[in-house]
């Protein structure tokens, strides 16, 4: 019985021992975060492709100043590698060397600008062969010209634009010595005060001059040169200034090379900007002044006849009119190789002061 009794309380001391070692506490992990406090996964972003590395474009754009609204210039970027009308063209292959040899422009950098380029078929067709008309001038050919430009519209507006652009014409004036009327008239002729620049890309007129027309196509690659020489030094995008077909630009309708021999930053902004009026009159003034202009002294007078070296004649449809010249006349014909032309800036320049004096009389 007692040993009975022995055995059993044996068992039960084995069961506690084993029990306990079964129901040992849980540990407590109130230490450790919980859920809430990991960092949640998020979403997966949709993959985007990197952008390719574009090639270093070392000119930095500016826009010319009639005005950013323009469309030139906002198709210029930064693709590379000719195409289009200029694809493996030889000619061009053979300007874009160049012009990395002697000026060490970017080669990827010209590829990237012509591959912008377009042919202009207007441009071509504008400068197709000069006439081979022989005969006769037709009558009235000086009434024809004059009667462009000797116009109330051109009086007028050209009397308003002195007056609104009085200090800067006065001071041309004054630094260059060159009479203050003819400054205004050149502009009149040009561009109608600003009015007709031309809307064309001078870029893409000047590719198109270079290397899709034969008759002056090596005049028109110096231009080019220059052209992109002028933008590297202004700081202007190629394809933002518009100009005449023929690549003239600006109020007084500059090439490229008289833009870089002759253009002035006249309001001392930092830039020749020759959209602007105060370059502009500056860069007339300078222009007639580099050309002889001698203050104050006549331009031409009328003549009785053909007789001598320094008379031309000009036909109207009354008759011929015979004109006297003087240096001065030789000075503007600079600008413009041609009698009509000398002679339009002229009577026009005349009429405006006679215009702008008296609208200043009645102002006093």
């Amino acid at each position: 019985m007692k040993k009975s009794l022995h055995q059993n309380l044996i068992r039960v001391a084995l069961l506690t021992i084993l029990v306990g070692c079964a129901s040992d506490p849980a540990p407590d992990y109130s230490a450790y975060p919980n859920a809430s406090n990991y960092p949640q996964a998020t979403a997966p972003k949709p993959y985007t492709p990197a952008k390719p590395i574009q090639p270093y474009n070392p000119y930095k754009p500016k826009v010319p100043s009639y005005g950013s609204s323009t469309d030139y210039g906002q198709s210029y970027g930064d693709s590379y590698g000719t195409s289009g009308s200029y694809a493996n063209s030889p000619s061009v292959r053979s300007f874009i060397q160049h012009m990395v040899n002697r000026h060490g422009f970017s080669e990827s950098y010209l590829e990237g600008l012509f591959a912008q380029a377009n042919r202009l078929d207007s441009v071509v067709k504008l400068e197709g062969p000069s006439s081979s008309n022989s005969g006769p001038a037709r009558p009235g050919s000086w009434s024809r010209y004059r009667g462009k430009f000797l116009t109330e519209q051109h009086i007028r507006n050209g009397a308003e634009f002195w007056h609104n652009n009085a200090d800067a014409i006065s001071k041309a004036s004054t630094t260059y010595g060159v009479d203050p009327e003819y400054i205004v008239g050149i502009i009149g002729v040009e561009t109608y005060f600003g009015k007709n620049i031309g809307k064309t890309c001078v870029f893409d007129a000047l590719s198109t001059l270079s290397f899709h027309t034969y008759r002056r196509s090596k005049y028109f690659q110096s231009e080019l040169e220059n052209f992109l020489l002028m933008t590297r030094e202004e700081g202007y995008n190629p394809r933002q200034p518009v100009g005449s077909w023929a690549g003239a630009m600006g109020l007084g309708q500059f090439m490229p090379s008289s833009f870089r021999r002759l253009a002035v930053d006249f309001d001392r902004n930092g830039q020749r900007d020759l959209w602007h009026p105060d370059d502009a009159i500056g860069s007339v003034a300078h222009y007639f002044s580099k050309s002889g202009w001698d203050y104050k002294s006549p331009v031409t007078q009328p003549a009785s006849d053909s007789y001598g070296a320094s008379v031309i004649e000009l036909s109207t449809y009354e008759g011929m009119e015979y004109w006297r010249v003087h240096p001065n006349f030789k000075v503007i014909k600079r600008y413009n190789n041609s009698n009509k032309y000398a002679m339009a800036v002229h009577q026009l320049a005349q009429a405006i002061k006679n215009r702008y004096q008296y609208s200043q009389v009645g102002a006093n």
